[in-house]
């Protein structure tokens, strides 16, 4: 197994942050098995979704309409409604695995791997990149 962290700033807005590009050159000189993509944070989340079609600000604001930024939150500190944040890996997990071929992603045509991230008082994101060969 072989693994990678890097770091990566999600600003202070709800995000969606496709990461496929560095997931693809992270496996390209391996043969057969999966990548596994963690992020090791209480309010983050990784999803496989299209990008660049609106479908990740259809995701926001989905999320936003099931976990608004509000005072319901039993979970308080921080900005308003980060209890929310808390909740949100439940929804969206904080890992996927992707199978690779050939050190190539096999993802659909317009599938992307994204880190989600409504936490708007942490800008900083480590992601872990594990690679198992198969």
């Amino acid at each position: 197994m072989r693994s990678e962290t890097f770091s990566c700033t999600t600003g202070d807005r709800d995000t969606v942050l496709d990461l496929t590009r560095h997931c693809a050159r992270f496996v390209a000189d391996e043969g057969d098995g999966l990548l596994h993509v963690f992020v090791p944070h209480a309010t983050a989340g990784i999803a496989i979704l299209e990008t660049g079609s609106s479908s990740d600000d259809d995701l926001l604001e989905t999320l936003g309409e099931l976990l608004p930024a509000d005072d319901r939150w039993k979970h308080r500190h921080g900005s308003r409604g980060h209890g929310r944040s808390h909740v949100m890996p439940a929804l969206v997990p904080p890992y996927a695995t992707v199978p690779v071929v050939d050190g190539r992603l096999c993802l659909g045509t317009w599938q992307s791997i994204c880190l989600v991230d409504l936490n708007v008082d942490n800008h900083r994101r480590e992601v872990r990149l594990s690679f198992l060969p198969g």
